[in-house]
């Protein structure tokens, strides 16, 4: 396995997860103490300095604990990830020799051969690492198009899908504008016709005023000339009862 790669966390003492079991304080846990100490060292002597001085209680314990937990995963995931990565640039570097040897063998170094043929070979591969194909062959391109192709296709669709529902909205937007222009208009032409409607208005109230006091009045006439009618019958009456008497 290869060296750890610079910027990892340096390797801190093996931390015990199990919770202690004892009667006492577990914050205070011994072990648990202990292994905070060593790793605060762990990562202070990393970066040439000394720990500073603090005191230990139960709370600051267990959270150094659990940070020192964590640091410790990572750490290791670090590690892992490091070491495959030097594992595979040892690979490709090897790799790379064998087919550079194999190359020279042919008379294909890249030194050798002419710049149109170099411009070709770095184009080919643009065009691959922009594709994200890991080789040149012709099946893999054809591939690599045709899913491109589809993605555009699918692109495509969205986008026009999209436009026809911008153009409803667009269309909605336009009724309703030309809605609200009428409803505008109306409401103008109502408020103009308030005037007038209101004048007409006052007069029907002028004119119910006066009908309705020339209704008392003929009322009041009919009132009067019944009475005068009734009086005259009984006048009449009893003139020709007592004619009829004599």
């Amino acid at each position: 396995m290869s060296e750890i790669g610079a910027g990892s966390d340096p390797p801190s003492p093996s931390l015990s997860v199990a919770s202690s079991k004892s009667s006492g304080n577990t914050g205070f846990d011994a072990n648990r103490i202990a292994e905070v100490k060593a790793w605060l060292v762990s990562q202070f002597d990393a970066v040439g300095k000394d720990v500073p001085d603090f005191e230990y209680t139960p709370r600051s314990i267990a959270h150094l604990h659990s940070i020192a937990t964590l640091s410790q995963a990572k750490t290791q995931a670090a590690t892992i990830v490091a070491n495959d990565f030097h594992q595979k640039a040892a690979e490709y570097r090897s790799q790379a020799a064998r087919i550079r040897e194999i190359l020279e063998h042919v008379g294909l170094v890249q030194e050798s051969l002419p710049s149109n043929v170099v411009s070709c070979s770095q184009v080919l591969a643009s065009v691959a690492n922009l594709l994200n194909i890991r080789d040149t062959e012709l099946s893999s391109f054809l591939v690599a198009m045709a899913d491109q192709s589809l993605r555009k296709t699918a692109v495509e669709d969205k986008r026009a899908k999209v436009q026809q529902e911008s153009k409803e909205l667009l269309d909605y937007t336009r009724k309703a504008i030309a809605r609200l222009t009428y409803l505008k208009r109306t409401l103008t032409q109502l408020e103009d016709d308030i005037p007038p409607c209101e004048a007409q208005m006052e007069h029907w109230k002028t004119n119910l005023a006066i009908m309705e006091s020339k209704e008392r009045q003929y009322l009041q006439q009919y009132s009067n000339y019944k009475i005068c009618i009734y009086t005259k019958l009984v006048k009449r009456t009893r003139i020709v009862n007592f004619s009829s008497k004599s």
